[in-house]
């Protein structure tokens, strides 16, 4: 397989089970500390507005719906994912996929904390690093808390790839 397909694909499945991971942990977190979970239809909502010319809402639950935002936001969500997956693996190889280790994985993954403080929060009508919301503070750890086991998620998800290419290929 060609680098840069091998690349993509292990960018797909890195980055989906590692969105998955998050998105498991939302619903852990939701049950276990009667947090709500995140609402991506606000996530797509955001998007759809952005062509229209539309980055700042005050706040987005204010603007009007948009039709499909739930499946643009849930969407989003992990093509955002594969993103960061492949960031991952521009920046340290795809040597690292073969034999993942936990510390790359965290760093992208924590790092990718800074899209929702410094795009999402400020675009959604949250401010900077969630500085409008009600508890700040709050709100910057659960966002870090998410991208670590998103971080995590990243390298799981590497070992499980990593793993079902080494079965196929003694299956050959």
């Amino acid at each position: 397989m060609p680098e840069l397909v091998e690349a993509l694909v292990r960018a797909a499945a890195i980055g989906i089970g590692a969105t998955a991971l998050m998105d498991v942990w939302g619903l852990v977190r939701s049950r276990w500390l009667r947090m709500a979970a995140p609402d991506y239809g606000l996530v797509g909502r955001w998007i759809a507005c952005l062509p229209r010319g539309r980055f700042r809402h005050d706040p987005i639950g204010a603007t009007p719906r948009v039709r499909g935002e739930r499946a643009i936001g849930w969407t989003a969500h992990y093509l955002i994912g594969i993103a960061f997956a492949a960031v991952l693996l521009a920046a340290w190889g795809l040597d690292w996929a073969g034999q993942p280790s936990l510390a790359p994985a965290l760093i992208v993954g924590i790092g990718s904390v800074a899209a929702p403080f410094l795009l999402m929060q400020p675009g959604m009508g949250a401010g900077l690093a969630a500085r409008r919301t009600p508890r700040p503070g709050h709100a910057r750890l659960h966002s870090v808390l998410n991208h670590t086991v998103f971080g995590i998620g990243l390298y799981l998800a590497a070992v499980a790839a990593n793993g079902l290419a080494v079965f196929q290929a003694r299956m050959v």
